[in-house]
């Protein structure tokens, strides 16, 4: 029954790997996923300072050029800002931020949305009516702002942030996995597992659910992505994560008033680390959403 219910499970992470690895854009995608994760869990171990401790920041040492060295003798090698932070510290302690924010609001929305979608599927009636009524009230509002409309009751920080982003993008993995698994309730597996007098909770989660599993890989890993690029545009217009602490909005919000005086390397380097930790994760997971649906791989191999 069991494998039954799991098909082509076995293998299936080392395909992934493999596919990921054999495309030199995904490779490209794959080699800045994992040197920012890298940097956002052990970097602090290595920055030079803590941009986020007043004691150790010198305001002689404001907005610096990249390569200066400053009062203490220290090389700022992407200078400093306007507080006299490093700013290769500071970005790295930004990207902390911007990653938790992104997995964690991705790890919530999925759960919430997948296991709202796979019970309007399972339930169907009723049930099926009022959870997608209230995903078609969601979807029916752009997310950023429905975010802001959000995070201006709640107010900044960085829990409020990751409540509002997950309250507008559940919905997306409810839809997604509500019509998956619409496909998936008339197959053989289901009919057994029924047949066998299985509780509801173990025919949706241990064999609903694992058949459900590509889309929701694909969407996840698109939006840490999405999560990551709102909570930046969100704390720009200073309704995101708080001043104190540290975030990579924040920091090109806070470079953008010294623009035009300049000091573009406060702006520029954050924004740049943005793009690039943005640019990586959807290369990987376009090419997740190839390698987990069989249809666009026969379309390119049509082609």
């Amino acid at each position: 029954m069991k494998g039954t219910a799991s098909p082509g499970r076995d293998g299936m992470g080392s395909k992934i790997l493999r596919e990921l690895v054999g495309s030199p854009s995904s490779l490209i995608g794959l080699v800045i996923c994992v040197v920012v994760v890298f940097l956002a869990i052990f970097g602090p171990l290595v920055t030079s300072q803590d941009p986020y401790d007043l004691s150790k920041l010198n305001i002689m040492d404001n907005r610096l050029p990249p390569g200066s060295v400053g009062i203490d003798g220290a090389v700022y090698v992407l200078g400093t800002d306007g507080q006299g932070r490093d700013m290769v510290s500071a970005m790295i302690y930004g990207l902390r931020t911007s990653l938790l924010v992104g997995i964690l609001t991705t790890a919530l929305a999925m759960v919430i949305g997948t296991t709202m979608g796979l019970l309007a599927a399972y339930k169907g009636g009723w049930v099926d009516t009022i959870i997608m009524r209230l995903v078609d009230l969601i979807l029916g509002f752009p997310m950023m702002l429905l975010a802001l409309i959000l995070l201006a009751a709640l107010g900044p920080g960085i829990d409020k942030v990751i409540l509002a982003l997950v309250a507008v993008q559940w919905a997306f993995y409810a839809r997604t996995i509500r019509g998956t698994a619409l496909s998936e309730m008339n197959r053989e597996y289901i009919e057994a597992a029924r047949c066998l007098a299985l509780s509801e909770r173990r025919i949706i989660f241990r064999h609903l659910l694992v058949n459900c599993l590509p889309p929701v890989i694909v969407i996840s890993t698109i939006k840490v992505a999405g999560a990551i690029s709102a909570e930046a545009t969100l704390s720009f217009l200073g309704l995101g994560v708080p001043i104190t602490k540290p975030s990579l909005g924040l920091l090109i919000s806070n470079g953008y008033r010294y623009l035009l005086s300049g000091s573009y390397w406060i702006s520029i380097f954050p924004g740049i680390l943005l793009m690039l930790t943005i640019f990586g994760i959807n290369i990987v997971g376009d090419r997740l959403k190839e390698v987990l649906n069989p249809r666009l791989q026969e379309n390119k191999a049509v082609e």
